[in-house]
């Protein structure tokens, strides 16, 4: 016995025709029919981002996140909010993002040198990997630091200020933006190569314990040049020594450490973005050129580098190897001159 189709012959040519439609429209869009199925039904970012800094308002780190906060919006076509969460020297707010953010892009940490390359040193234990548990997205900033003194100290050298330290008249002591912060280390190390006797008072953040240097309350700090400019030009402090190789472009009449004659002198501070391990390469790559056409506006690059620091930008595997790196070489300096927590 004959099947007898259950469509008439006109019914089953229409639909045939249809499904080759279907296949062929793709093909003729330069796509197959798979790739076609497999695109995201949205691309990133889908929703407010969320960009966490480890320290208070008003230091070198909360000024570059604000700073990129209206470019961020601007290119990615979403918004973005800063949000401060400063303690253990970083560790809290890194923490956060290393290990309660959803792994998705939206939440950015404004990763500083201190908890990913010194802390995993400093500290017994830390609250998270900052090798394992972030993922790399661009290098922000190289900042160089600058010794300065309240003016109530009455030096304007570098030689001086030694001399007023090993007469052991004045108390002495530099603030930081907490253990382990470049800031710290900087002082440190000064201590162990002059054999001098700096007191570290660590504060929650640059912006507090600028504040407290400005108003007398201590008198030396080895701050990042970016956030301590502005007081510097206003004479409110006196720069004796940059803590780089070579001279700021910004302070170009104060001299590196070196040659104020400190032989083997060189730390400097750096900032970036990551986000959770695990985040799709796809979200991380669009981060990454975002900031880097960021900093290809000369408009943008002008005000960034007035705060002292280049723009420097880069791939996510670049500042993948300068955090290994200086973890390395940090937690080395952490070792030789006996940084303990205080």
């Amino acid at each position: 016995m004959q099947h007898r189709h259950p469509y008439p012959r006109h019914t089953r040519r229409a639909l045939a025709a249809l499904t080759a439609l279907t296949w062929a429209l793709p093909l003729a869009l330069g796509i197959s029919a798979t790739a076609s199925a497999q695109q995201p039904a949205t691309a990133y970012p889908t929703k407010t981002i969320r960009f966490v800094v480890p320290y208070p308002p008003g230091g070198p780190t909360d000024l570059m996140a604000r700073m990129l906060q209206p470019e961020l919006q601007q290119r990615l076509g979403v918004s973005v909010i800063i949000d401060n969460k400063s303690g253990a020297g970083g560790n809290l707010g890194s923490a956060e993002v290393a290990r309660q953010a959803p792994a998705d892009g939206h939440t950015l940490l404004l990763a500083a040198s201190g908890p990913m390359a010194v802390n995993p040193s400093l500290y017994k234990t830390m609250p998270f990997n900052p090798l394992t548990d972030l993922e790399p997205v661009v290098q922000l900033s190289a900042f160089p630091l600058v010794l300065e003194v309240h003016p109530s100290l009455g030096v304007k050298t570098v030689a001086e200020f030694i001399a007023l330290a090993k007469a052991g008249k004045t108390p002495l002591s530099f603030a930081s933006a907490g253990n382990g912060t470049p800031q710290h280390l900087a002082g440190e190390l000064f201590n162990a190569l002059e054999q001098v006797k700096l007191g570290h008072i660590p504060y929650r953040g640059a912006g507090p314990a600028l504040n407290d240097l400005i108003g007398g309350q201590v008198n030396v700090m080895f701050d990042i040049v970016g956030s301590s400019l502005q007081h510097i030009q206003a004479g409110r402090l006196v720069p004796l020594a940059v803590t780089s190789t070579e001279r700021s472009k910004v302070l170009p009449n104060v001299p590196t450490m070196a040659q104020a004659g400190v032989a083997g002198y060189q730390i400097t501070g750096w900032h970036g973005i990551a986000v959770r391990s695990g985040t799709p390469p796809a979200a991380v790559d669009k981060l990454n050129a975002t900031v880097n056409a960021i900093f290809k506006d000369p408009a943008f690059r002008t005000k960034w580098e007035a705060i002292g620091t280049p723009a420097v930008g880069g791939t996510a595997a670049d500042f993948g190897a300068l955090i290994k790196g200086d973890a390395q070489r940090l937690g080395k300096l952490v070792r030789d001159t006996g940084v303990t927590l205080d």
